[in-house]
């Protein structure tokens, strides 16, 4: 029981100190985003997410808001949203005066 409540202290000490930081290394991005450092390796290899490399390029940074913007880059409509966007759109090509 000790043991899981200081597992837990320290989980929650680690969040925390996340939550301030602006620049982050690679096993903050893996926290954030639920990704193993493999996956994260591969992303910066493909150029898929945004990074900074140190001066001797030995060390990888990210900037917490691209990351956060990166996560966010790709919103799924919902189903209220499209039917919304196809019923506009039918009104406007009705009144463009339909078909061509």
């Amino acid at each position: 029981m000790e043991q899981q409540i200081l597992s837990e202290l320290q989980e929650l000490k680690k969040l925390t100190l996340l939550s301030a930081k602006n620049v982050l290394t690679l096993d903050d991005v893996c926290i954030l985003t639920n990704l193993s450092k493999s996956h994260i390796y591969k992303l910066t290899c493909t150029k898929q997410i945004p990074y900074w490399k140190s001066e001797g390029g030995k060390y990888l940074f990210f900037d917490k808001k691209e990351i956060e913007n990166w996560l966010l880059h790709t919103r799924i409509k919902t189903n209220a949203e499209l039917e919304t966007e196809a019923a506009n759109y039918c009104l406007t090509q009705s009144m463009k005066g339909g078909k061509k």
